[in-house]
């Protein structure tokens, strides 16, 4: 895999409200981060620490293998080894599994080492293909706190039919799992094509209200969300 670059990586991925304010210098930094939604699980997170020609996605181009096994899977070891390939700093499952709705996980004492960007990924269940995205910012030199919301992204590589029937492997239609089991079941499903097949933002899921049939197997009153999905505190020290 190719790590994909662009001048306005730091534009992609979040909303920024700094607490302090620098310039962007290799640091080491203790990353907090907190799931806002009301029934969204986080699959394993992925942390990376890369530089400005290295990209995890890229909004409006199509999803790499990598990021695909992600946001239809959750798997992140492809991603993981991209960045290390590239001469990147990655962290993997600082949360040491699913991260639920309203939790928070901590990576302490991250070293950013000579990288400069800071990215983040994890698919939300249950979803087909979508995922919580820090893509590319830009690690601040001076000491001080940084937050940043993430919105939901949708990988743009599998339709979004909200049938929960363990499809997970790359390619197959289909969430893995509802975590929360607060879902139904045989559903007819959503739609069968994705109109768009680049990175994009989430439009939601619709959902349904019947736990026995209906075109979902997600709970509207459970699983629909606004944007941003996630809270992310960068301490600098």
């Amino acid at each position: 895999m190719k790590l994909k670059a662009s001048l306005k990586a730091a534009l992609f991925g979040a909303t920024l409200t700094t607490l302090a304010a620098g310039s962007a210098s290799a640091e080491v930094v203790d990353v907090k981060i907190t799931n806002l939604t009301q029934g969204i699980y986080f699959t394993p997170i992925l942390l990376a620490a890369h530089d400005a020609d290295s990209m995890l996605f890229q909004i409006g181009e199509q999803a790499s293998v990598e990021l695909a096994m992600m946001a239809e899977g959750g798997a992140i070891d492809g991603l993981y080894d991209a960045v290390k390939a590239s001469g990147g700093e990655a962290l993997r499952n600082p949360a040491e599994g699913l991260l639920a709705p309203a939790a928070t996980t901590m990576a302490t004492d991250f070293d950013s080492k000579e990288q400069q960007y800071l990215s983040i990924v994890a698919m939300m269940l249950p979803t087909n293909d979508g995922f919580i995205g820090l893509n590319s910012w830009p690690i601040p030199s001076e000491p001080g706190d940084y937050v940043v919301y993430l919105d939901a992204y949708d990988a743009g590589t599998e339709a979004n039919d909200e049938i929960v029937n363990g499809g997970g492997m790359l390619g197959a239609p289909g969430i893995p799992v509802n975590p929360g089991m607060n879902g139904g079941t045989g559903g007819s499903g959503v739609t069968t094509e994705e109109s768009n097949d680049t990175v994009h933002i989430h439009r939601g899921v619709l959902g349904d209200t019947d736990a026995d049939a209906g075109p979902s197997d997600l709970d509207s009153r459970v699983h629909r969300w606004l944007n941003p999905v996630a809270k992310v505190v960068i301490s600098v020290k």
